[in-house]
């Protein structure tokens, strides 16, 4: 990795001066099989070069994960064995976006899974609908959808969170739900969640969001744009519906405004008079709240 910064150089064994922008190695994704001796050479060498005055750093990478294998028929699918399963035959049919975002949403990305092509049609379907939004004229005026404002806001937080904590299939599953949203909506509202939506599919899809950056009139590249950063305010909702209790049995479904206090909520819960005929004059022993979402009242035996 030392000459990599700079193949060039010929008089030492590295161009400090530019490894001091890129070296220590940020992330490094890489199988457990190859920990004993990739990663202890890895380190080794560091470890060396550091003793001898030549490096700034103890570690050779900041943060280090492994992937989880994937399997077809009980077989590692791997480049030594030739895949396997060769993807060829799916890129041709679906195209690259569609088997890259297959794999990722097959499972936990660190623990692997087992190659079931079967599931490659939903992912497909994704990115067709995301298309068919994607190409749509825009709406302009027109009143917003606060609801599909707030279900964005949630989905830049989870996309983003999981993109750093490498949970992609949840994050693919976070932008397949929002783009259900903006398939039903209308406004300007749903203008500003599709270019959302393209933006957060851009590091899965990559050639479906760049082709449809440049349709929808974006500046530049999509791969060069600023992630959308969530905000946490407008992701907040006004009302939420509270589930009512009695004894772990639902008697009422409350809508509520949000952030009530928990003596708020109870009382709300205990003026219900689908609460209060389930209660038939029992005395209370003692009341769970769970903020903006649930109200238990457990009667006295």
């Amino acid at each position: 990795m030392y000459r990599y910064v700079d193949t060039k150089i010929d008089t030492h064994f590295m161009n400090v001066d530019v490894g001091k922008k890129w070296l220590p190695v940020d992330r490094y994704t890489i199988g457990i099989e190859h920990a004993i001796l990739h990663l202890l050479y890895c380190r080794f060498v560091c470890k060396a070069l550091r003793d001898l005055g030549y490096l700034w750093f103890d570690e050779p990478i900041k943060h280090l994960r492994n992937q989880g294998t994937i399997v077809f028929k009980g077989r590692k699918m791997s480049k030594s064995r030739g895949n396997v399963q060769a993807p060829d035959e799916y890129v041709r049919r679906y195209g690259a976006d569609t088997v890259r975002l297959f794999v990722m949403f097959m499972g936990p990305w660190t623990e692997g899974n087992d190659w079931d092509a079967a599931g490659i049609e939903g992912t497909s379907r994704f990115l067709h609908r995301v298309w068919s939004i994607g190409v749509t004229e825009r709406s302009g005026a027109g009143p917003r959808d606060a609801d599909l404002d707030r279900t964005v806001q949630r989905t830049i937080q989870k996309v983003t969170e999981d993109l750093e904590a490498y949970r992609f299939n949840t994050a693919v599953a976070a932008m397949m739900e929002l783009s259900t949203a903006v398939h039903h909506a209308s406004g300007p509202s749903r203008d500003d969640a599709t270019d959302a939506l393209v933006l957060l599919l851009a590091p899965f899809a990559p050639h479906i969001s760049e082709e449809l950056w440049q349709r929808r009139g974006g500046t530049g590249s999509v791969h060069t744009q600023t992630w959308p950063v969530f905000d946490a305010a407008a992701a907040r909702a006004t009302m939420v519906t509270v589930v009512a209790q009695v004894n772990g049995k639902v008697r009422d479904r409350l809508e509520l405004p949000a952030g009530l206090s928990d003596d708020a909520l109870k009382q709300a819960a205990l003026a219900s008079p689908k609460v209060t005929q389930a209660l038939g004059g029992k005395g209370i022993a003692r009341v769970i709240v769970v903020k903006d979402r649930l109200v238990n009242v457990v009667t006295e035996q």
